[in-house]
């Protein structure tokens, strides 16, 4: 008997296909697994929407048929499917193509409804349009095509509730909703999370991945609610205050007023939000450990303290200068806390009561300007709905800059990386530096790119850069109380809609998901170049 097991385990196991339930034929793919269960949650976000819709306006059919086609692209992908082994390659695949079928799959029901078919506008315009606004959604970027030539106002309630909700579930995380209610994943799950969550990397919040991403959604659900009382008693109605909460949780910035939150001009509502928003852009990790000891320990993270530092500064030099520009210090108090923590966060929402209004960034001075240009770079803190390069990494790429300056005085010294007493492995070190060098990198083309397609120099720079910080409004052209569609060409467009997206899974998720299909081409041309020459030497 010991004999035979040892011959068995010499023996390679050979894996039999899986007949899944009822004898249904079940194929390993993760990633088509992962997108169509995705596809599912966002098939409910639609259908939700069409039902309000029915009551509310004439677009629901188009939603509810938008809602069928969803859920039908979504069983194909995820009936036949299960999750098979996930190594780093497949993670980034699969994270990746799920938040690209999404987003295009969300742009169904601004088609369907004829949403952007305005004015005789071409069938590519409308096309580029949704899709724009889909993936500004999901993405929780807050850019919109919305603006005086198709007022946000004038859609009907149902369609504006899709709108929000693309951003809510954006904002935490359609993997993160996926990996909750599938099992199957198990440990494998986690590396699905990190790759989509912003930051670099998550902590796992309890022994199984289920109840790590549970947390997630719980904190998330307690924040938003939270948000959405105070906007009621603040003095918003119920949708709006739903509406603006589902932003504020997401620091997306997605408002379904034309002039954002400048429609009511109230500081009680807007210092509801700034709270938000510093909430959002806040670690979710240390949402839940607050939730779990019922202490308030947020001070004691590092990361946060130079969060809202950093905020702080800003908002006080902004202030500083648009007094001495003569604005009142009061409106000056006012307009630079929000606009500070509206795009320090990414949430982009604006307080500017028209153009050339306090609240509009756009009419300031150039020193305002520019330090609001930095904020767009700079972001919230790791692991929170935050876009942006993130503090974290922020304070990491000082650190390595310290140390290199440290070593050409002591070129034999072994000089590590310190964030205050703790010494930062080489690995994590080296890839803040690849993500900042690709990052560079990706400004400056998409400039040169956006620039050259119609967009003045400054709309292209800052839009670039928001894009990729998912920040919404951005300088030019394109401030806060300005369109997309008027700032920038059709073209610029679809090229910021891919940013947007490269921007929400921290850049290499989207650009190492395109690794496997590399891999699957190279070698069925090399075995295409290998049948040709045995041809031709058998020929010869």
């Amino acid at each position: 008997m010991e004999r035979w097991r040892a011959v068995r385990r010499r023996i390679p196991a050979i894996p039999l296909p899986d007949r899944g339930v009822a004898g249904r034929g079940v194929w390993a793919g993760t990633t088509r697994h992962v997108s169509g269960l995705a596809l599912l949650f966002v098939a409910g976000g639609m259908l939700v929407s069409g039902l309000v819709e029915l009551g509310a306006g004439d677009e629901g059919p188009a939603v509810l048929l938008a809602a069928c086609i969803t859920a039908a692209v979504a069983l194909v992908l995820w009936w036949p499917t299960r999750p098979g082994a996930l190594d780093h390659t497949a993670v980034f695949t699969a994270v990746g193509t799920t938040w690209l079928v999404a987003s295009v799959i969300g742009a169904l029901p601004y088609l369907l409804a004829g949403t952007f078919a305005v004015d005789g506008r071409p069938w590519a315009v409308v096309l580029a349009d949704a899709l724009f606004e889909s993936v500004s959604g999901y993405t929780a970027s807050g850019s919109t095509v919305f603006g005086a030539h198709n007022p946000i106002e004038a859609q009907g309630t149902g369609v504006l509730l899709y709108r929000q909700l693309t951003q809510w579930a954006g904002g935490m995380g359609i993997v993160v909703l996926v990996v909750m209610v599938l099992p199957a994943l198990r440990s494998s799950g986690l590396g699905l999370i990190d790759a989509e969550a912003p930051g670099m990397g998550i902590d796992r919040l309890a022994p199984r991945i289920k109840t790590t991403a549970a947390w997630f959604w719980l904190v998330y659900l307690t924040l938003t609610a939270m948000v959405a009382a105070g906007l009621l008693v603040a003095g918003m109605g119920p949708f709006d205050a739903v509406a603006h909460a589902m932003s504020a949780a997401a620091t997306g910035g997605f408002s379904p007023r034309d002039a954002s939150v400048g429609h009511w001009d109230s500081a009680t509502i807007e210092g509801v939000l700034l709270v938000a928003m510093l909430l959002g852009g806040a670690s979710f990790a240390l949402h839940s450990a607050a939730l779990r000891e019922r202490r308030f320990g947020y001070w004691r993270d590092r990361e946060f303290r130079a969060y809202v530092v950093v905020l702080g500064i800003s908002a006080t030099l902004i202030t500083v200068l648009l007094v001495d520009d003569g604005m009142g210090i009061g409106r000056a108090v006012r307009s630079a806390a929000f606009n500070v923590v509206a795009l320090g966060t990414s949430t982009g929402f604006g307080n500017a009561t028209g153009t050339g209004s306090p609240g509009d960034f756009t009419a300031w001075a150039s020193g305002p300007q520019m330090v609001l240009l930095l904020l767009l770079v700079f972001g919230g803190c790791t692991g929170s709905t935050s876009g942006g390069v993130k503090v974290m990494r922020l304070r990491v790429g000082m650190a390595h800059a310290y140390r290199t300056l440290r070593g050409l005085r002591k070129p034999r010294a072994l000089l590590p990386v310190r964030l205050g007493p703790t010494i930062l492995p080489e690995s994590i070190v080296e890839r803040v530096a690849g993500f900042m060098v690709v990052y560079g990198l990706l400004v400056v083309t998409g400039t040169v790119v956006v620039a050259a397609l119609g967009a003045d120099l400054v709309t292209a720079f800052s839009g670039v850069i928001s894009a990729l910080g998912n920040m919404g409004p951005a300088l030019g052209e394109a401030g806060p109380t300005a369109s997309y569609a008027d700032a920038v060409p059709t073209p610029a467009r679809v090229v910021l809609s891919l940013l947007m997206l490269i921007g929400r899974l921290e850049i290499f998720p989207m650009l190492l998901m395109l690794v496997a299909p590399y891999r699957r081409v190279r070698t069925a041309s090399g075995h295409a170049i290998g049948a040709v020459r045995e041809r031709l030497d058998g020929s010869g």
